[in-house]
Parts: structure tokens; C-alpha cells; sequence
């Protein structure tokens, strides 16, 4: 007796469809096995699925069963895989007798007793059954919401192994209906007129959101570095709809798509610890490859507050992923690409007591102390960061100031402006001026020649890189687009060049 049904395997963020064949033999030793290319917990779903069929009141028959999930070039991850295989073995068994022609992904977790637990990567499995025009899914009750977001496939949900064997014995049956999801916020509890003061931050956050720069932020403690960046995605414009199933594939597959949560437009924004590990932030695994904070942070902000803490190595790896906006991780027999196209908004201090250069309070560490603190960041992170913003202390009386602050919504609409200039400029890709590419640079940031022998200055005076100079003109392309403006005139570039120091608050920059 044969029997086949279909699975899914996660390879990064796409899938790849999975036959799971089981063949039930009447001759050779009793028992069960399962071949594939399976990583443990595949391996050991032959007891979780041997208690689940027993517990559901099924018989166990005692013959020599091997169960075979293709392709075998493919690794098999995850828990998911529990009932595919159960209902493999029952079809194969005759307990299961699917109409024939009827085509359906399985999908979930058992536990012994038979129920249906909740499983990451459910959104990625309604899409790769959409993909190979399946007739449907069936995966636990509490993935169901998530599932149905792609809107084109019939999902079922079931809480026990029970009732999946009496839905696919069902001639018709019905699919589970859509939920009403609560709406969504359209404003942040977060809103920029809650900062006093610090006009000039303000403007190279602004010109940050609207071409999706970097942005380094150097200044004493209380200065309001942190503040200021959670408020940055109240400036943000809102994920278009690729953008959004992008961000929701990267939650879905770390189940992060809760039951009953809104769907939101808001980007994401990530803010780990500077203890984060590399695989913490970049992303990888031993076994089975994870997705990093970086990628959880794919069209959306990565916070780095206290930059100068993170380990040395770990922010040497941002290199690749700030150019390219992706990252490619390679083991043994394994090479996975996954998406990091993320704005870094990063913190630190001058230096290590945190009041170097500060108007009235004394710095009180030696030379020494501020070099070594300086080289934890190397010169080719920071040059390819964009903006550097040199944050002051603020003021007695403007902290306590009554005058009215200009709200999130405010410098939003401009950044809007600006994107829709940046759009019919550049079309879908590259989306934003700080993903233009150097082959395109001339034809979309043209200067006059006054302006570029201002630049061609610039160059010499500040020792500036090939990568720095392509970064300067990136940043005044996007003053320009705010200024509603065609051409980079030399105002736009010698503010672009305003926030690109070649140093901190009098002191080189380090490399």
C-alpha cells in the first residue's frame, strides 16, 4: 500500500513543496522508518507521531513502513512535518480516503495525545500551497488567521489529528471563515513633538527617512540620541504591499504572527542589546540556519544604541549586508540568502566617561582611553554610514520651553513629497536615493560646475573616500527632493557635506 501527501521545507524565506510518501510493505521486519535528508526534529517525529495516531483511537499496524520525503536533496527542518506524516501512515493505512484529484498541504505540530500545536512559517506555507495551485491547507486553529492572509487559498483548521482524518474523509468541506482583524493604528504612541529642542537632529533624521540613509548619532548621556530614533518610524512612510508580505514572511517564519494581532503599514524596528552574538544579529545556526536582527529589520530601521559596546567582529559583518541589503550565509552542503535592506540608526558616545566635548562638564578620560574606545568602530563601517550627527546637550530652558514642537505627521507629509519624487525618478527598484546604484549616480545626481568644483574641494580638504563622495551626493540628491527641486545646487550639497565630518567633536575618526 502507497500512499502520498504534501508538505513544506523552509529554504531561508521561500519554500519548497514536499512529497511525503509512505509505503506500507507486507513482508520484512516490523517497524517504521523515515529517509530524506531530515535534520532531529524530523527524525523524531516517528514517536511523537506513533503516540499521536495511537491516542486518537487508531490502530498501529504492525508492518514494515517506510515513510520518504522528496526531494532528497533538500533538508527537512522543523515540527511541522508531524502531520503529513500521520496522515501519510493513514492513508497508506485506508483510514484516510481522500477524494481522488484532491490536492492538500498538511501542516503542524502533534503532541502525544494528538492535538495540533501552533507552528512558525504558517503565512509561507499558504503561499508555496498557492504557488503549486493546491486545493488548500490544513494546519492547527491558531494559524488559521495567518494563513488566510494570502487571500487565494482554502485554509482549514483543525485542533486534533481527529478531526484532520475526518475533514480530508469530507467530500466538501468547508473552509474556515475569515476573521475580522481589529484595524490597525494609524499613528505612533511616539511622536517627534515630544522632543525639545535639537532642530538640527531633527533635520538630518528627516533627510535620513526621506532617502532611507544611515545616521550616526555621536553625543553625551541624556542628550536624547535614544529618544530621537524610537520616534524616527513615526516619520517613516508606510510598507507598500510588497514591502508588507516581505516584513510578514520574516515574522511568520519566527512565529511572530500572533493570533488576533492587527495588520500594520508601520516599518520595522529593531533595537537589539549590544551583547547581541553574531548569530544574534547577523543571523545563521549550527543546524538550521536563523534569520538576524538585521533581517527581522528588512524594510524598516536596525537600532545600534551604544554602537561603541558592540563586539568589534560583529559590526565588522554589517559591511556586506549595508551595501548589498542582503546576506548570504554558507555551511557545509547549505547556502542561504536572506534579505537586510534596513536604515541603521546607531548611538554612541564621544568617549567612554560619555562628556567629551561637552559645553560644561569635563571629560576625564586620557587619549588612550578615548583611542581604544574609537577603534571598537572601524573607519569601513563609518564611512559607510551617511549622516553623522553631532547631538548637543540641551538647555535648561528649552527642555522646559512651552513652545509648540513640529509633530511626526508634519515632517511626514514632506518625507512623502519626497518619496513620490524618488519614485517616478527611480521607479520600483532601486526604490529610495540611497539604493542608487554608481552606474546611475551621474545620470540622477547631475551638478553644475560650480557645484561640483565645491564637491571636488570638499574631497581633498576632508580626505574622502570613492564611497563617501558617491554616499554625499546620495544624501544632497535627497535635500534636493525635499526642497522640491530638479538639480543638486551647491546649498543642498554643502549641507549634505555639513553631516559628513572627518571627525567627532574635534577628534579624528579612528580606522
Amino acid at each position: 500500500m502507497l500512499a502520498k501527501v504534501y508538505a513544506c521545507a523552509m529554504v531561508g524565506i521561500d519554500t519548497q513543496l514536499v512529497e511525503v510518501e509512505v509505503d506500507v510493505q507486507m513482508q520484512g521486519l516490523p517497524g517504521w522508518s523515515m529517509v530524506g535528508l531530515l535534520e532531529t526534529a524530523v527524525k523524531e517525529a516517528r514517536d511523537r507521531v506513533s503516540s499521536a495516531i495511537r491516542n486518537s483511537g487508531y490502530k498501529l499496524l504492525n508492518r514494515r513502513t517506510i515513510v520518504n520525503l522528496s526531494p532528497g536533496h533538500v533538508k527537512k527542518s522543523g515540527v511541522h512535518f508531524d502531520l503529513a506524516i500521520a496522515i501519510g501512515m493513514l492513508t497508506a493505512w485506508d483510514v484516510c480516503t481522500p477524494p481522488k484529484g484532491r490536492r492538500l498541504l498538511l501542516a503542524g505540530e502533534l503532541s502525544l495525545t494528538g492535538q495540533l500545536l501552533p507552528i512558525p512559517g504558517a503565512l509561507l506555507m499558504s503561499i508555496c500551497a498557492r504557488d503549486h495551485q493546491l486545493d488548500g491547507i490544513i494546519l492547527p486553529q491558531e494559524n488559521v488567521e495567518e494563513a488566510q492572509l494570502v487571500s487565494d487559498v482554502r485554509v482549514y483548521g483543525i485542533s486534533t489529528l481527529a478531526d484532520a482524518v475526518a475533514l480530508i474523509n469530507h467530500a466538501d468541506p468547508k473552509p474556515s471563515p475569515r476573521p475580522t482583524r481589529r484595524p490597525a493604528s494609524k499613528t505612533s504612541p511616539l511622536d517627534f513633538a515630544e522632543v525639545r529642542g535639537q532642530a538640527t537632529i531633527k533635520r538630518g533624521l528627516e533627510i535620513a527617512a526621506a532617502g532611507n540613509h544611515h545616521v550616526l548619532m555621536v553625543g553625551p548621556p541624556g542628550s536624547g540620541k535614544t529618544m530621537l530614533a524610537e520616534r524616527l518610524p513615526s516619520i517613516l512612510p508606510p510598507l507598500t504591499p510588497d514591502e508588507k508580505l516581505e516584513t510578514m514572511k520574516m515574522l511568520s517564519l519566527h512565529g511572530l504572527l500572533r493570533k488576533g494581532d492587527a495588520i500594520t503599514d508601520n516599518r520595522p524596528f529593531r533595537a537589539p542589546h549590544h551583547s547581541a552574538s553574531y548569530v544574534g544579529l547577523i543571523g545563521g545556526g549550527n543546524q538550521t540556519p536563523r534569520l538576524g536582527e538585521i533581517s527581522l529589520a528588512h524594510n524598516g530601521v536596525l537600532f545600534l544604541d551604544e554602537l561603541g559596546e558592540f563586539h568589534r567582529h560583529v559590526l565588522e559583518e554589517l559591511r556586506q549586508p549595508l551595501e548589498s541589503g542582503m546576506i548570504r550565509i554558507v555551511r557545509s552542503g547549505l547556502s542561504l540568502t536572506y534579505p537586510a535592506r534596513f536604515m541603521l540608526v546607531s548611538a554612541m558616545n564621544p568617549c567612554p566617561c560619555g562628556y567629551l566635548g561637552h559645553p560644561r562638564r569635563p571629560c576625564v578620560c586620557s587619549v588612550s582611553q578615548i583611542h581604544s574606545y574609537r577603534r571598537r568602530i572601524s573607519g569601513p563601517i563609518l564611512d559607510r554610514i551617511d549622516l553623522h550627527l553631532e547631538v548637543e546637550p540641551v538647555s535648561h530652558h528649552a527642555l522646559m520651553s512651552d513652545a509648540k514642537q513640529e509633530s511626526s505627521s508634519a515632517i511626514r507629509d514632506r518625507i512623502m513629497i519626497a518619496r513620490e519624487r524618488q519614485r517616478k525618478r527611480l521607479g520600483n527598484s532601486p526604490s529610495c536615493n540611497a539604493h542608487i546604484c554608481s552606474r546611475d549616480l551621474k545620470r540622477f545626481c547631475t551638478l553644475t560646475p560650480s557645484t561640483s568644483a565645491l564637491l571636488e574641494q570638499a574631497t581633498e580638504k576632508l580626505l574622502l573616500s570613492a564611497r563617501a563622495v558617491h554616499r554625499v551626493l546620495k544624501v544632497a540628491r535627497t535635500i534636493a527632493d525635499l526642497e522640491g527641486s530638479e538639480a543638486i545646487s551647491a546649498p543642498h550639497l554643502a549641507e549634505a557635506l555639513h553631516f559628513r565630518p572627518s571627525e567627532i567633536n574635534g577628534h579624528p575618526i579612528e580606522g
